[in-house]
């Protein structure tokens, strides 16, 4: 049985395939036609998956989109309803699109798949599960777990913006959902666009710029404690009520009602671009805290409710690695299992699977150790033509190796003398990780690395951390943790023993001085609060780029890499050697190493145009 799941036309459309309930292949469209957060229908993924698969559409036994358009019409039209007369201006811009599209989505997928050679006289069945189903089946049914607790949370699906549930088996049962406009996936995005940040885009930025807040300073509990007397009430159980006088997203153009966030806090929206300082760092500090209490709280809630010592997560807030680290240090659950795709994207393959499992009612077969998703590693992959096909093209000068591991000693030994190296290998990842086959990469032990690779390599704040790729046996020697985190989506602290001690007026320091301070033996990925975002690397998911961070071992004694993904800001994560190459040579890169060939900056070429990408890609 062979069944495709798409999700489209909210933002990070993608498409999915099984097969007997085993993962074939899942892409991002933004990884295709070069549109960062793509909506628009997933064609380039639907076409690579079902060339992967070697299917065709009217092969498939079904097709599933991941959320319920006529739920999700409803809501708005009950939530417009609900607050007229305000809204009137958002309702008239809304409703074309929902008229003219989206209420009749099951047309405008039939027209969508006509144009990849789908044959409408022979309909394959088309299927609609609710959106956070789709969440919820994207984590239980790839985890190893028989049984466990499921929680997803993100902005909203149809009417639920969390949700509680049970996996056992085939089997996923909701037990307790969050209803918009109730929302935290929307009061994180709210401090995500008050401090100057993309929705749906910089909430990362949000979490990397709270550790910047002065914890010990009075004005971050002052903020919280507006957050939850003003904004948010929270229950012991985890629900939220948020105050709509605050908000304007329920039916309103914008995020939130400025001038009463100015006034709340006293503190100007930051405009996009500006200078941050040390209010934004503890206002978004403040929200962090706030999230990872709730967030806490709805774990506990979901462990009383099922009574398991499993939990699974999915939806955009389970990408905020620093609450998973907090959950997992809290000992609520066990075992935890993240969704590396937790967002919209990995809903598509939720779809998919929850329509093999559920409508079909499939048996589920666990046999596998720890998941069945292959690394994330589920993209399309290139063939050695394609190198020397893209080499030619540009005239690009290479070097091939016949030995990989020799290579890989080559590629340590750039590494080692701080030289920043694309590497790109296999099949891409799948979600907005890059986990070692679409990366950029470089020394940790560098002072310098972190700052390099902001301004020079990837053109964006400098603010923003790196993350580790650390050898599976060796993340204990390096941080305060001794598990498995493959999807880079935990964060933990840098073992006490390789930090350095803070000057006395370290506190008073502007936020671009203590970026810069020395804060352990391994500064380009340890963050101005001592923790880390870690990427565990397996020989059995991902042996060559094992086989490279053990050769910067054997060279150095350092078992980690800096890892970043390979792309400039506003770019999506590149996809062939054609956009690695282009990447490669607009940015300060040194070295390009794509499958066994080996590119030099210094013999390529001229480019013609290194700022090239400014007028291409949106800021994020």
């Amino acid at each position: 049985m062979t069944i495709l799941g798409i999700s489209a036309f909210y933002h990070d459309s993608a498409a999915a395939l099984i097969e007997d309930g085993r993962i074939v292949a899942a892409a991002q469209e933004e990884r295709f036609t070069r549109k960062k957060h793509d909506s628009g229908f997933p064609a380039n993924a639907v076409r690579f998956c079902l060339e992967y698969g070697g299917t065709t559409l009217n092969a498939l036994d079904a097709i599933v989109f991941y959320d319920k358009p006529l739920l999700k019409f409803e809501r708005l039209l009950e939530t417009y309803y609900a607050f007229a007369p305000r809204g009137l201006r958002s309702f008239l811009t809304a409703m074309p699109v929902w008229l003219k599209d989206k209420l009749f989505l099951k047309r405008l997928l039939r027209n969508e798949l006509k144009k990849l050679g789908y044959d409408a006289r022979k309909p394959v069945k088309l299927l609609f599960p609710e959106h956070h189903l789709s969440h919820a089946a994207s984590a239980f049914y790839p985890s190893a777990f028989e049984k466990a607790a499921i929680l997803t949370i993100d902005g909203v699906g149809e009417w639920a913006t969390a949700s509680i549930g049970l996996g056992r088996g085939k089997d996923i049962t909701v037990l307790k959902e969050q209803h918009f406009p109730h929302s935290l996936g929307l009061l994180y995005s709210a401090f995500t666009y008050f401090l100057g940040f993309r929705v749906n885009s910089g909430e990362y930025k949000l979490m990397g710029l709270a550790p910047y807040g002065d914890p010990c300073s009075p004005e971050v509990e002052r903020y919280v404690e507006l957050i939850k007397t003003s904004l948010v009430e929270m229950k012991d159980d985890g629900s939220i009520w948020l105050s709509q006088q605050y908000f304007d997203y329920a039916t309103g153009l914008r995020m939130v009602h400025e001038k009463k966030w100015e006034a709340l806090f006293g503190l100007s929206r930051r405009n996009p671009e500006d200078e941050l300082n040390a209010e934004h760092g503890n206002l978004a500090l403040a929200i962090q805290r706030v999230t990872e209490e709730v967030v806490l709280k709805m774990a506990r809630e979901a462990r009383r409710l099922t009574n398991t010592d499993n939990l699974v997560l999915a939806g955009g807030v389970a990408l905020n690695c620093v609450a998973n680290g907090k959950l997992q240090k809290a000992g609520i659950f066990e075992n935890i299992f993240i969704q590396p795709a937790a967002g919209d994207a990995g809903g598509a393959l939720g779809a998919a699977l929850a329509a093999y499992h559920i409508y079909f009612g499939q048996k589920r077969v666990i046999d596998y150790q720890d998941d069945a998703l292959h690394g994330s590693y589920l993209g399309p992959t290139f063939s050695d033509l394609e190198v020397e096909l893209m080499a030619k093209k540009y005239k690009a000068v290479y070097v091939r190796y016949d030995d990989f591991g020799e290579l890989c000693e080559e590629t340590a030994r750039l590494l080692a003398s701080e030289h920043v190296v694309g590497w790109v290998q296999g099949r891409m990842e799948f979600g907005p990780r890059a986990l070692g086959n679409r990366s950029i990469l470089g020394d940790p032990r560098s002072a310098d690395m972190q700052q390099k690779l902001n301004l020079k390599i990837k053109y964006r704040e400098s603010f923003r951390p790196f993350a580790p790729s650390v050898l599976a046996d060796d993340c204990a020697d390096y941080f305060d943790y001794g598990g498995c985190s493959p999807y880079m989506l935990l964060v933990h602290p840098v073992r006490e023993n390789r930090r350095k001690s803070l000057p006395a007026d370290y506190s008073g320091l502007s936020l671009r001085d203590k970026l810069y301070y020395q804060r352990s033996d391994l500064p380009a990925v340890t963050h101005i609060d001592f923790s880390a975002r870690l990427q565990t690397v397996h020989q059995t998911t991902n042996p060559r780029y094992w086989q490279l961070i053990d050769a910067f071992k054997k060279r150095t004694g350092c078992g980690v890499l800096v890892n970043t993904s390979f792309n400039v800001r506003g770019e999506p994560i590149i996809n062939t050697p054609d956009d690695a190459y282009r990447c490669f040579m607009r940015t300060e890169m040194d070295y390009l190493i794509v499958g066994n060939y080996w590119f030099d900056k210094k013999q390529q070429p001229d480019w013609p145009e290194k700022e090239e990408w400014k007028n291409e890609f949106v800021l994020d």
